[in-house]
């Protein structure tokens, strides 16, 4: 029963599927990284189950691929761009299960202004 749930988890939650090689050693890696990817999915697992009690490794990782990270870049009229670097805001069920899970987000790092000459492209004037 147990391995019928593991080669489950392979092809539904981790999306691995029949990959047909034809070198020896190319069959071997990709045996190793599904057999990581799965330690890290019981991994989460087993953290979820005493501090989230039902919430399933899918389920949260679906939450946390809410957050994510952008660059906001912005021209200024002498030329030069301002890049910001910014993440998203979770919503109050992600950080509930960020507080649960002892993690937080980094502060936001600080913007960036770029010069027109370092902007210039290979082989371009400026």
């Amino acid at each position: 029963m147990r391995i019928e749930g593991t080669f489950r988890c392979f092809k539904n939650d981790l999306g691995i599927r029949p990959i047909y090689h034809q070198n020896e050693a190319r069959v071997e890696a990709h045996i190793l990284v599904c057999f990581q990817a799965y330690c890290l999915w019981v991994t989460l697992q087993e953290r979820l189950c005493p501090l989230v009690p039902g919430l399933t490794p899918r389920q949260a990782l679906d939450q946390l691929a809410g957050i994510q990270m952008l660059d906001v870049e912005l021209p200024t009229s002498d030329g030069r761009k301002l890049t910001l670097s910014r993440s998203t805001q979770p919503g109050p069920a992600t950080v509930l299960l960020l507080q649960r899970l002892g993690k937080s987000l980094p502060e936001q790092p600080p913007s960036k202004l770029t010069s027109a000459q370092n902007m210039a492209l290979p082989g371009r004037a400026v």
